[in-house]
């Protein structure tokens, strides 16, 4: 490793490419380390933290990062990603055609971090080259999440296979793994060991390091800025919001059966990308008589996104399935309670004093969110108890213990 300078590498395909998701956990812990990099004095200066000493004697230490992306990606994710001396882009050579950038970032991305004297290479998005581990260059992988193996019916057959080749391959050449929940680990270390060709991978190669959501979700909004908002998607007075992906495992269509039968007045407004579940969702509206109250949308973007948040009066997430459950986060962020399924890592995401029913369980969706709309005093204790909650999942904690974990490598 060099004296002088820590070269870290990023597979930043996602960072450039995705809005939500993947691409927001990118873009939010590559702004995170960036900064907290380039401002270990400020940062840690305070008297009382406990690792105020070691972070100023590191204050001098000089980070390079590079973001390899197989392609430019799009200008408004870009834009969204800090800019900084020490960080630049890389890309391939032939970054026009499909085939070879696929090849390169599975591959042949390798020889570039070689050649660019990386130290430590983290893929983000749970994929590692093959071969990085033959060329000695250290390297870190979150893993999102293994929904894949235990729920194989929310995917296409050919895509589990190809998910279950790569985790395998990215596994085996990992020297550490980032599971972004408990759950996560749990699911790496049953799944990860039934392959016998592949190396035991042993719970002391796993981190667990929270996802941190981005700062935007906790800023207060203006009036003028609800009032925008609401004008401009023509949003209900009372709402409960959903966000994410509208896909079957998300399973949204719990919320809307439940929101069916609410007062009149209460609306279901969700926000997320379009699938084929989506049709599916729309027809049950159309049959239900819902249409004037269940409201869809889709491409609305972050600056718009953070007034829906506080906008809303309950946040729901009935997801079968997650690794994390981001917008948990980001909801308790925006001062909402939050009503969200059971049987993955979502009451990891929001704690105790959120609201958890089984994903199948229409009545137990409608009793909570009745509750929540009806009980004052329980509703503001889901509040202030979730805010105190959500302060571990603070985006400079987890740019610091990952900064370590490169440092250990």
């Amino acid at each position: 490793m060099s004296c002088d300078k820590i070269k870290i590498g990023f597979d930043a395909k996602r960072a450039v490419c995705n809005s939500t998701g993947l691409g927001s956990y990118s873009r939010t812990l590559i702004n995170d380390i960036v900064r907290q990099s380039n401002q270990f004095g400020n940062v840690f200066a305070e008297e009382n933290h406990p690792n105020a000493d070691k972070r100023k004697a590191e204050s001098e230490e000089q980070y390079s990062f590079y973001l390899y992306t197989p392609q430019k990606g799009e200008k408004q994710l870009v834009d969204q990603i800090v800019t900084a001396d020490n960080l630049q882009f890389v890309y391939p050579k032939y970054h026009n055609i499909k085939l070879l950038r696929d090849l390169w970032r599975e591959r042949f991305i390798v020889n570039d971090l070689q050649k660019d004297g990386i130290d430590v290479f983290h893929a983000l998005s749970g994929q590692l080259p093959k071969g990085i581990k033959a060329k000695g260059i250290k390297s870190v992988v979150t893993i999102h999440d293994l929904i894949f193996f235990p729920h194989p019916e929310f995917y296409n057959s050919i895509d589990v296979q190809l998910y279950k080749h790569k985790f395998f391959s990215t596994i085996k050449e990992a020297d550490k793994i980032i599971a972004i929940s408990e759950c996560t680990k749990r699911d790496i270390l049953k799944f990860g060991n039934m392959n016998k060709k592949t190396p035991f991978v042993s719970e002391d190669k796993i981190e667990v390091i929270y996802q941190s959501f981005n700062n935007i979700y906790s800023e207060p909004q203006t009036e003028e800025a609800k009032s925008r908002v609401k004008a401009k998607y023509s949003l209900p007075d009372r709402f409960i919001l959903n966000v994410g992906t509208v896909e079957r495992r998300k399973n949204v269509l719990l919320a809307v059966k439940a929101v069916g039968e609410l007062p009149e007045n209460i609306h279901l407004v969700i926000v997320g990308k379009r699938t084929s579940y989506t049709s599916e969702v729309e027809k049950y509206v159309e049959q239900n008589n819902l249409k004037e109250r269940v409201h869809i949308f889709h491409n609305v973007d972050n600056q718009d996104l953070k007034v829906f948040y506080s906008l809303a009066e309950i946040f729901i997430y009935p997801s079968v399935y997650e690794g994390f459950g981001l917008p948990v986060t980001e909801a308790i962020a925006n001062n909402l309670p939050v009503i969200a399924a059971k049987g993955s890592c979502l009451e990891e995401a929001g704690g105790e004093s959120s609201y958890y029913v089984e994903p199948d369980n229409v009545e137990g969706m409608r009793s909570a969110i009745n509750m929540l709309l009806t009980n004052e005093d329980k509703r503001l204790i889901a509040i202030k108890e979730g805010q105190k909650y959500i302060r571990r999942f603070a985006g400079t904690d987890v740019a610091a213990k990952i900064l370590d974990l490169y440092k250990s490598l």
